[in-house]
């Protein structure tokens, strides 16, 4: 009877456990339905996501269509330009023929494209690779917008930009850039004696299964392709034309979310690379001056209401993505999107906080504080980098306007001297250092410090025309 007694309690606490994790598991899905259904229409350009959790998926939905002219719906397995996540494939390519003994880190460009203008300055794959390289960003140049349609062969392409002014000396900014990883993609077929895009998909998608992955085509069929678009006013157009020949090894890779799944998988179980090489992706690098710049090989280095993360979006023509992994938790999101309007890098944020328990603030969560409290920390602020932010109160309201602009951000207060932006993104903490009023401003990862300064807000300019 005893024993009997043991077992009933023992399947009591099983079924409450069960029934507990169950229920948590459909808090956490509607939550993330809400989140996505308040950015995503049903009848306009939707949105592919997947949420996995050691390894096991937990949230896989698509919303919206695929493509808006046959009215067909958007389903998980659909395929998307990834942009600017190509970058990963790139840098892990590069590491593992630095594995391999064919190149080193150090290695300058001069060594494989041996008539580029270094000026007598040591570009070094690793400053490719972490976007510390001064070479200027070919998608910000004005006569680039005159060849999107072009189709160019790698080195030819690398003279599009390679004499254009640098932006800085090797090593002492972090600049993004695509160019330094379509010189890396150059690289890759110079030292393998392959191309780049057969590089990656027999080293990698073959390798990995990663069947609904490619290097990206415009006349190849591609199964579950999702059309892209871009809005025009209240509606919506095809993505104009843009050659695969110019993203290369910065943005031509096409994926699903299930392929990127085993991506990351086969990254964080060190299935392409040894550990310590993997390790070396990873890795929050410094300027010369000792500065961390928040990125490694490949991927953005922040983290969620103090929670590390590695991150990357991308963006290219019909098409975004972002894709999240919180390495504590074993956690990864990814979520593409097949319209340029529709960024999903906060999408991905917010869901992956979810995921982890670490939900951003929201305005609900604010707490009363008198209109004296607020008075308190009233004034402009000075940054070391000489940028002033001005805090004003309209009401019972606070609010944060950035010099030089017109926008006036809404922040709410968490406790008496702590503040958040409506999203949670951003938070204010003032204090009072030698009397004198102070604020920390962050944006995720990203901290700086402001002084109390009597600069005046300056008042908006009337333009006549």
């Amino acid at each position: 009877m005893k024993k009997l007694n043991q077992l009933k309690r023992a399947a009591t606490v099983f079924l409450c456990f069960f029934l507990m994790s169950a229920l948590s598991a459909q808090n956490l899905e509607s939550k993330i339905d809400k989140v996505l259904k308040t950015q995503f229409k049903s009848n306009e350009t939707g949105v592919s996501v997947l949420v996995a959790k050691r390894g096991k998926v937990i949230y896989r939905k698509a919303f919206g269509k695929a493509n808006l002219e046959l009215d067909v719906n958007m389903i998980p397995e659909n395929v998307f330009k990834v942009g600017s996540m190509t970058k990963q494939f790139t840098s892990v390519s590069i590491l593992m023929l630095l594995e391999e003994g064919k190149l080193s880190l150090e290695d300058t460009i001069t060594k494989y494209i041996p008539n580029f203008p270094i000026k007598g300055k040591q570009i070094t794959i690793h400053h490719l690779l972490t976007h510390t390289s001064g070479i200027k960003n070919y998608t910000s140049i004005r006569k680039f917008g005159e060849i999107t349609t072009d189709d160019i062969p790698p080195l030819e392409f690398i003279d599009f930009f390679k004499n254009e002014p640098v932006d800085f000396e090797p090593g002492e900014k972090y600049k993004y850039s695509n160019s330094g990883y379509f010189i890396l993609g150059y690289i890759i077929e110079k030292v393998s004696g392959i191309s780049y895009s057969k590089f990656v998909e027999e080293r990698i998608f073959k390798k990995l299964n990663m069947y609904s992955s490619c290097y990206e085509s415009h006349t190849k069929l591609i199964k579950n392709r999702a059309s892209g678009y871009q809005k025009r006013g209240e509606g919506f157009l095809n993505h104009k034309y843009f050659s695969s020949t110019l993203p290369y090894a910065a943005g031509s890779i096409m994926s699903n979310v299930d392929d990127m799944l085993k991506w990351q998988t086969a990254i964080s179980n060190n299935l392409l690379l040894k550990k310590e090489t993997t390790a070396k992706a990873f890795t929050n690098y410094t300027l010369d001056n000792g500065k961390k710049i928040n990125y490694g090989y490949g991927w953005h280095l922040n983290e969620i209401n103090g929670i590390p993360t590695i991150e990357h979006g991308g963006s290219i023509p019909g098409y975004k993505s972002m894709g999240v992994y919180v390495p504590s938790e074993d956690v990864y999101v990814v979520v593409f999107s097949n319209c340029g309007c529709q960024s999903p890098t906060k999408t991905a944020i917010r869901i992956a906080a979810l995921a982890i328990d670490k939900p951003f603030f929201t305005k609900e969560k604010a707490v009363s504080l008198s209109k004296e409290e607020l008075d308190k920390w009233v004034g402009a602020y000075e940054f070391e980098d000489g940028a002033v932010r001005f805090i004003s109160i309209e009401g019972n309201q606070l609010y944060s306007q950035r010099e030089g602009s017109s926008q006036k951000i809404k922040i709410y207060p968490t406790t008496a001297n702590e503040f958040s932006s409506e999203d949670g993104f951003i938070s204010y903490s003032f204090s009072l250092e030698n009397r004198k009023q102070v604020v920390v401003f962050q944006n995720r990862i990203e901290k700086e410090k402001g002084v109390y300064t009597q600069k005046e807000v300056l008042k908006e300019k009337k333009i006549f025309q």
